[in-house]
């Protein structure tokens, strides 16, 4: 009696311990969420769920639906979720990451359809798995992306396009998910019945080998080819794996002699691609293929004008927004990343957001984007820019054919180098830190009065940006 007093006493407690680890899950979950960004956060933490959880070693499992995502979440969040858990405050000391005990059968693609904007959702089991925050509309683009963009929205058009694939590519960040999400929003706002089907190339490996396992591979094929615009993110990740390349292939050939479109994102350009079947490349490359380079510092202020824009309260000033966009170059998604958690902190505190409490709170992004660029380095550029030879920079001539363009240099290197003034003065022919003040002082002035200047001004930090 005894024994089976104390079970059903633990049993008491671990569903009490179950609903505070329910609701703990539910803020960390909306924190893992905030600060990994909601395309990280969905793609590998949203399906995890709670499963045991052990009171005397204080252990919990996570399930998820693969060994691979069990793998990779553990490797990649494993840290950040223990942390998590041991703040809640709610007994968890350990957390495993492991695959679901019922997740031995295949799970099978969905198609999704989109309903339009302003439209009743229609009775379907199958839910909308894009950001509507995604859109063209929200898409700033400049220099760098332009030809993505345009390729994109002639890929979601009404019109059929005259290319397919759509191949985009570049480097972790800058927007080729996003482009995505605006293409299957745009497309099935004009042709909500039309089946669309976006999937990461992991998932496509993974789900493919999952149905050839239970011998389901005839509702994969079918549930795939179904699909009249189809969006495959970051495919290089098929990198080497011969039958899921082998079924790639025919599902693109299949895709495209039914007339469907096909847009494929990647980190780097086809030619680029290792491992992958010389016909994938081929056919990836036959059709357009658009490149995203990095945001440039136009761009970058444009972006973060935007997201200013619609911030709220508290306001962010010129200065704080110049910093960002100069200091944060990797990427666009670290870059609104920054963004949000200076607005985020100073909403949580009623605190105003100001140069120095930037400077402060991104200090160790800023150190990870740092580019050092050397005095040489902008005296050199300023010389080719201005087409003097590099030694009137240090020398002590006065004309102004060489005077100005050695002051753009010297404002330059206040600027971008941690320098101190009488440091940039001798390094500029022996001169007074007071020349060096002048010299700034006149290129802000000019900037502010002479379009001409502040043209010269932007090349050059663009250049020496990289």
């Amino acid at each position: 009696m005894k024994d089976r007093a104390a079970v059903v006493g633990r049993r008491a407690l671990e569903t009490q311990d179950m609903a505070g680890l329910e609701s703990a899950w539910t803020a960390i979950r909306a924190g893992l969420r905030r600060d990994l960004g909601a395309r990280l956060f969905d793609q590998w933490l949203k399906p995890a769920r709670l499963g045991d959880y052990c009171s005397e070693s204080q252990t919990l499992d996570l399930f998820v639906a693969t060994d691979f995502s069990a793998n990779f979440v553990s490797g990649q969040f494993g840290d950040r979720l223990r942390m998590a858990w041991r703040s809640a405050g709610v007994g968890v000391r350990e957390v495993r990451v492991r695959r679901a005990p019922d997740a031995t059968g295949p799970r099978l693609l969905e198609v999704v359809h989109l309903e339009p904007a302003g439209t009743e959702p229609a009775e379907s089991p199958i839910a909308s798995n894009f950001q509507p925050r995604h859109g063209f509309a929200e898409f700033v683009v400049g220099e760098t992306n332009r030809l993505a963009f345009s390729a994109a929205q002639a890929m979601a058009g009404e019109a059929q396009p005259r290319f397919t694939p759509l191949f985009i590519h570049g480097a972790t960040g800058q927007g080729k998910t996003h482009l995505l999400h605006a293409i299957a929003a745009a497309f099935s706002a004009h042709s909500p019945s039309e089946p669309v089907l976006y999937m990461s190339a992991e998932r496509f490996m993974v789900e493919f080998v999952s149905a050839m396992r239970a011998n389901e591979t005839m509702a994969f094929k079918a549930r795939l080819r179904a699909a009249r615009l189809l969006l495959i993110d970051d495919v290089q990740f098929i990198a080497g794996k011969g039958s899921t390349q082998e079924e790639f292939l025919h599902t693109i050939n299949d895709l495209i002699d039914t007339g469907a479109r096909i847009v494929v994102t990647a980190d780097r350009a086809p030619q680029m691609l290792e491992s992958i079947d010389a016909r994938i490349l081929s056919r990836l490359a036959g059709g357009l293929v658009a490149d995203i380079r990095p945001a440039d510092l136009d761009l970058r202020l444009a972006i973060l004008e935007s997201k200013r824009a619609v911030a709220g309260d508290p306001p962010v000033p010129d200065a704080v927004i110049d910093f960002l966009a100069r200091s944060i170059r990797s990427n666009v998604r670290e870059l609104e990343g920054a963004f949000n958690k200076l607005v985020a902190y100073g909403q949580l505190t009623g605190r105003s957001i100001d140069l120095d409490f930037a400077q402060g709170m991104l200090a160790d992004a800023v150190r990870a984007n740092a580019r050092r660029v050397t005095v040489d380095e902008i005296q050199k550029a300023c010389a080719a820019h201005f087409k003097i030879d590099p030694s009137e920079m240090r020398s002590k001539r006065r004309a102004r054919a060489v005077a100005r363009p050695r002051q753009v240099a010297m404002y330059l290197a206040k600027k971008m180098t941690p320098r101190s003034l009488p440091e940039i003065g001798r390094i500029f022919g022996g001169r007074d830190h007071s020349t060096v003040i002048h010299a700034v002082r006149t290129i802000e002035a000019l900037r502010e009065s002479n379009p001409d200047m502040d043209a010269d001004v932007r090349a050059l930090l663009r250049q020496l940006e990289g």
